[in-house]
């Protein structure tokens, strides 16, 4: 049995592994060139989907590039090439464009399908450390993902050339992203249920306190009654309207304090003597993520929603936002 390494021999590989991998990337800045252009020019112009097949390590890497390009903005799907040539060929049609990643060319699954997809019309694009193998030879366009050697202090274990192909992967993701002019908010309607998506899907009007959850005082009424409003409500602050609906001012926990501190009687005084007038306030139609960036803007914990007349429609707090996971 060998003797296990030192913790100071374990540090030095891990480096040696990571100074190999980024090498390995680095090197693929320089092959960027007219095949990789011919490569984009093909998927965009492919009216059906991105099959990314792969064996292995390289399958592995293949699923990973799917799913990346599927998110950006390139319909893609990953098929196993094994289950290929068992039926799962039939999910390839003509009006779509198969990415093989095999980091030697030779691998034997994929050689197998490239008849039927010859037959097909299918283009053909490779990542392949070996341009001149019988995959990169058969290839519409074969993108050179060699690497000088693996991480593995064997040379043998898949890991600068998985390193390298998945970069490549991502370079390719990221050019068609950019050439179809894929937003942010394209981004967010492909992952709904992420904090992306959430911070750039959710508007106001869907996190919002509406209808009778909205606390409301007329300028008239005394503070008490206004102060009953505020803790039946729980929002930490009341608008003040009037019989329209229209915003006249803002009481909030801030407001009762100042009035604490001045004495005030809350049987007698109204509520517009004691209100902040010119309260920051939204649209329902404004992202929650504005919502949270005026909040810590003017380090306040609760805003009015008010429609285009300033008519109070809603109320919001932090812990709203908290709850909808935009904060």
């Amino acid at each position: 049995m060998t003797q296990p390494r030192s913790a100071v021999d374990v540090r030095s590989l891990a480096r040696r592994v990571l100074e190999i991998e980024a090498r390995a990337v680095s090197a693929l800045a320089g092959r960027i060139d007219e095949s990789f252009a011919r490569a984009c020019a093909l998927i965009l112009g492919c009216e059906g989907r991105v099959v990314v097949t792969g064996m292995g390590k390289s399958g592995h890497v293949g699923g990973k590039i799917a799913a990346t390009l599927a998110s950006t903005g390139t319909p893609a799907f990953f098929v196993h090439p094994g289950e290929a040539s068992h039926g799962d060929l039939g999910m390839i049609t003509r009006a779509d464009l198969v990415v093989a990643v095999s980091n030697s060319g030779e691998t034997a699954e994929i050689i197998t399908i490239l008849p039927l997809l010859k037959r097909l019309g299918v283009p053909l694009i490779t990542l392949t450390g070996a341009p001149r193998s019988t995959l990169g030879q058969a290839a519409s366009v074969a993108l050179d993902v060699g690497v000088a050697e693996e991480a593995c202090p064997l040379n043998l274990a898949p890991t600068a050339s998985t390193t390298a192909a998945l970069a490549m992967g991502d370079a390719l993701a990221v050019a068609l992203l950019e050439s179809r002019g894929f937003t942010r908010e394209d981004f967010a309607l492909a992952h709904p249920g992420g904090t992306l998506g959430r911070r750039l899907l959710l508007r106001v009007a869907d996190v919002m306190n509406s209808g009778t959850a909205v606390p409301r005082i007329g300028p008239d009424a005394p503070l008490s009654e206004g102060l009953v409003e505020m803790t039946r409500k729980s929002l930490g602050m009341t608008a003040v309207v009037d019989s329209a609906g229209h915003l006249l001012g803002v009481f909030t926990d801030g407001d009762l304090r100042r009035a604490v501190d001045r004495a005030v009687d809350i049987h007698h005084t109204p509520m517009r003597a004691v209100m902040t007038t010119g309260c920051k306030t939204i649209g329902p139609g404004a992202l929650a993520a504005e919502a949270v960036h005026l909040m810590e803007q003017f380090k306040i914990t609760a805003l009015l929603v008010v429609d285009e007349h300033e008519v109070v429609v809603g109320a919001l707090n932090v812990h709203n936002l908290f709850r909808a996971g935009v904060m």
